[in-house]
């Protein structure tokens, strides 16, 4: 059993995040800041927002930075801290799909749960 859930975790699992959504932390030292999606690592079930969870990094000099020093970047946080936020109404809600018949064929999106409006991406 425990090898199954790990050949799961190597393939990855399907998020309900993707790259540009526009999201609202629920917990953590930032919730309730808002911040856009840069990265998803659906192997570890973990993403990047943009402005949020940052961490400090002591780099030696190179050519991008040549003197060196301490770099601040964004630290991926838990993809369950974060909630999609309704580009309708702006409110955080949570996502379902739909299919739609699309010229013959079956294409799968998402939707918003509160107000049924089909995201992008």
């Amino acid at each position: 059993m425990a090898l199954i859930k790990k050949l799961n975790k190597i393939k990855g699992n399907r998020l309900f995040v993707r790259k540009g959504d526009l999201v609202l932390i629920l917990s953590g030292n930032d919730s309730g800041k808002r911040g856009k999606v840069l990265k998803v690592f659906p192997e570890r079930d973990r993403i990047v927002v943009e402005g949020v969870a940052f961490m400090k990094r002591h780099t030696k000099p190179n050519q991008k930075v040549p003197q060196g020093g301490i770099v601040e970047r964004e630290r991926t946080i838990h993809a369950s801290n974060v909630m999609v936020i309704d580009p309708k109404i702006g409110q955080p809600t949570r996502i379902g799909y739909k299919e739609l018949n699309v010229e013959g064929k079956m294409v799968r999106v998402r939707v918003s749960k509160k107000s049924g409006e089909t995201l992008v991406g």
